[in-house]
């Protein structure tokens, strides 16, 4: 049967593909951006004539992940507009790019925000409807830098994702016995079909830039070139949308933790491998191993 969905940071990149292919799959998809009325209003009517033209349930919703109002706001709408919400993926992001010292802790913040916080917000406005009805999912978008290779010059979007890793993990265990059930989806680095690099933002004091170009001149277009040469070239970010589509028409209680699409396997499935068994193992030791899966309704 389709469910319900709704994906953050759907304007463009991994969340685009994915709202469309979910489409595709028969279930009704709100694709969430910010600003649907203004930057955002061409990628609305993008969305509407491909739901149009495809003849799926693809529909919008304005959701800034900076905002509780807005996130509160987003899963009213979607609960008014069809009646249930069953899945939640939590895609929304920023990357920033240069030398980490070049950072202000405010713009350190800012890609926290985003990258963490705003899952938080989003889970507070739908987790009392998910809890309620003692079923759904929660998909998080992570990234392969929190276990695997992690090149220099990314490391305040490197650090908010591990910090978002660690909140899905430990939310996996408190929502289990509410029915909700957790799945990572830990893409690569896909250098093309996203706009991660190409929106990127980068430090606004340049002070100490030319002490690091001076020793690391034009490494971030080095960073780029050879993680694009790592993938290879029939590798699309759709990927990352066919593995999404696979966890949420898997049946509830038989979906994966974690989910890997790396093409150019920089280590980190191995390592997460490792991790989640650890998890495994530990919370079994301590008698909670009935946390490792989501409990069935009780009614």
């Amino acid at each position: 049967m389709g469910k319900t969905i709704v994906i953050t940071g759907a304007g463009s990149g991994f969340g685009a593909l994915a709202a469309r292919a979910l489409a595709d799959a028969g279930h009704t998809v709100y694709a969430a951006m910010r600003d649907t009325a203004g930057r955002n209003a061409s990628r609305v009517a993008e969305a509407e004539a491909y739901a149009a033209e495809h003849q799926v349930d693809l529909r919008t919703v304005e959701l800034d992940v900076l905002s509780q109002e807005s996130a509160d706001a987003a899963v009213a709408t979607v609960l008014t507009g069809a009646g249930a919400l069953d899945v939640v993926v939590h895609n929304a992001g920023h990357m920033v790019t240069g030398p980490t010292e070049a950072f202000t802790p405010e713009e350190l913040a800012a890609v926290y925000d985003t990258n963490v916080l705003g899952t938080q917000r989003v889970n507070r406005a739908a987790l009392p409807h998910l809890r309620a009805q003692e079923h759904g999912l929660v998909l998080w978008i992570g990234s392969t830098s929190t276990r695997g290779g992690t090149p220099p010059y990314l490391a305040p979007y490197f650090a908010a994702k591990a910090a978002m890793d660690a909140l899905a993990v430990s939310y996996a265990a408190e929502l289990a016995r509410f029915g909700i059930e957790t799945t990572i989806v830990v893409p690569g680095a896909f250098t093309s079909g996203t706009n991660h690099f190409a929106t990127g933002g980068h430090p606004a004091e340049q002070a100490v830039l030319p002490a690091y170009e001076e020793r690391y001149a034009g490494l971030m277009d080095q960073v780029a070139q050879r993680l694009a040469a790592l993938a290879p070239a029939d590798a699309p970010a759709s990927l990352v949308a066919d593995a999404i589509v696979e966890v949420v028409g898997t049946p509830s209680g038989e979906r994966p933790f974690r989910v890997h699409v790396d093409p150019a396997n920089d280590g980190s499935e191995e390592v997460s491998r490792v991790a989640d068994r650890i998890r495994a193992e530990f919370l079994t030791r301590i008698g909670l191993d009935d946390l490792l899966a989501p409990h069935r309704a009780t009614a």
